[in-house]
């Protein structure tokens, strides 16, 4: 009778991170395919992949409705094929990227290092504010900043925080996260997504520079 106990108490324990695995594994499988669709896709192509990895993202979310990472996944890809998308018809995938965040938080707010933070402030400057969308500028900084707390030398938190204030005209901050972005480490089993990543942070730093350097040029101009 005592060994059946322990047998029980056993299979209790091993439970719970054999679900924590199973989840990891699966949305490790959405992040291969995201960095593909996103990095690799065109045009039609992409938008046909970007809807099947939505139901495979739905599927993954219905067989872990608890798991934060799921939630926080269906909502990156929904976000990524809104901004593929684009137009009014892209704020329906918007606001459902919107709500998964939002789920994610109420079940683990420090997921994945904080990334519905992340995501969601991205989607506040993003899309348009009221009436035509919900975008926030005053919550995508409280958010972006959040995540920067979670995750301070993670290379999304730079990189988005960077282009928030890219889009507010601080190019010397932006300047400043984007160079921190391009130091993060190297993240394991992900090296289609850091490439991907990398090349967005060097033309956001072009683009950044050139600013820079326009207003310095301006600046010298006026003392003269």
């Amino acid at each position: 009778m005592k060994s059946i106990k322990t047998l029980l108490i056993c299979i209790v324990l091993v439970m719970p991170k054999l679900a924590v695995a199973d989840v990891m594994e699966d949305v490790i499988q959405l992040q291969k395919r995201w960095a593909e669709v996103n990095y690799t896709l065109k045009s039609k192509e992409q938008n046909s992949a970007f809807e099947l990895l939505i139901t495979d993202a739905d599927k993954v979310v219905a067989s872990y409705p608890s798991a934060a990472e799921a939630w926080i996944w269906r909502g990156i890809i929904n976000s990524s094929f809104a901004g593929a998308k684009g137009g009014f018809g892209a704020m329906s995938f918007a606001k459902d990227a919107k709500a998964d965040f939002e789920k994610a938080m109420t079940i683990n707010d420090s997921a994945l290092s904080g990334s519905a933070y992340t995501s969601l402030g991205t989607l506040y400057f993003k899309v348009p504010g009221w009436p035509i969308g919900f975008g926030d500028e005053d919550k995508a900084k409280e958010m972006l900043e959040t995540a920067l707390t979670l995750n301070p030398d993670g290379i999304d938190s730079n990189y988005f925080y960077a282009e928030f204030l890219r889009d507010q005209r601080r190019y010397d901050k932006a300047e400043q996260y984007l160079v921190k972005a391009q130091q993060a480490p190297e993240r394991p089993n992900r090296p289609l997504a850091d490439k991907g990543r990398h090349d967005e942070i060097e033309q956001s730093l072009v683009k950044v520079r050139q600013q820079l350097s326009k207003k310095n040029s301006a600046s010298i101009t006026d003392r003269r």
